[in-house]
């Protein structure tokens, strides 16, 4: 089946995984651990990520699954995969903990080593963004649905670069990152696929993210904001790939809504 005449199915399964997590979150009794790289995980991302899995096996039996929560695959097994599903069943479990509210469902097909689909779904607000390759970016909501773009700016010094930040993080530690940060203004925001969705709906200019992430976070975020005109890529202005090392760490990472821009000399290099 091509993407197009998955969209709408995989849109319901987001939004009812989000659904769960909501549930859970607004009764407040989920449970807690840390995971093997000393990340949390809560009952909240286990039960998602059933849910998900289950529908998606179903959906398309012959398409395997890569998910945060069931993720030790070698890649000599990975490898063979022309298409997979790339999720995150609950991108953000820091912010589901703390109770901001600013986290996501987000589901990608992968087809050679690059998202075609993706998915984002936020279940405290039931805003879904989502994009197919060479069909488009969007927002829909429950009230309507509409093509997003990444606001394309044609030279640096007609405005201030808006960047989005988190809102644990030290705005410093961002500015720090750019030739001239008084030129920057920030856009606080929770969830790495969010802060991109920013981007994507021209929100913000940019994301910087430096740390640990893994291809779930950001397999459907790079080709929502590829789709609405921007791009998603490493720090040497490259885009991501996925599914090619046998870690799925991704590198450092930067989300950009106008690519023309020279990116290279507006920010500090590593």
């Amino acid at each position: 089946m091509k993407p197009e005449e998955l969209i709408d199915e995989v849109i319901a399964i987001a939004t009812d995984a989000g659904r769960t997590i909501r549930e859970i979150y607004l009764k407040g009794n989920f449970e807690r651990e840390t995971k093997s790289d000393n990340t949390p995980v809560t009952s909240a991302d286990l039960a998602a990520n059933e849910l998900i899995c289950e529908r998606l096996a179903a959906l398309t039996p012959d398409i395997p699954i890569l998910s945060e929560e069931a993720a030790d695959i070698p890649l000599s097994v990975r490898e063979g995969w022309k298409r997979y599903w790339l999720v995150d069943p609950l991108d953000g479990t820091g912010e589901f903990i703390a109770g901001s509210g600013d986290f996501s469902v987000i589901i990608a097909l992968v087809e050679h080593n690059r998202p075609v689909m993706g998915v984002v779904y936020v279940p405290m607000t039931q805003v879904c963004y989502y994009a197919i390759a060479g069909l488009g970016a969007y927002k829909r909501t429950d009230k309507q649905e509409v093509r997003i773009s990444s606001r394309q700016i044609q030279h640096r010094e007609q405005v201030s670069l808006r960047l989005a930040v988190s809102r644990r993080q030290d705005p410093q530690s961002v500015l720090t990152l750019f030739n001239q940060p008084k030129h920057c203004e920030l856009v606080v925001m929770g969830g790495a696929a969010l802060k991109s969705c920013l981007v994507a709906e021209g929100r913000a200019d940019c994301y910087v993210r430096v740390g640990p992430t893994g291809e779930w976070d950001t397999g459907a975020a790079q080709i929502i904001i590829e789709e609405a005109g921007g791009q998603l890529m490493d720090t040497e202005l490259q885009p991501l790939t996925y599914n090619e090392r046998e870690t799925l760490e991704n590198p450092n990472f930067i989300v950009v809504g106008a690519p023309n821009l020279e990116w290279d000399k507006i920010l500090i290099g590593e």
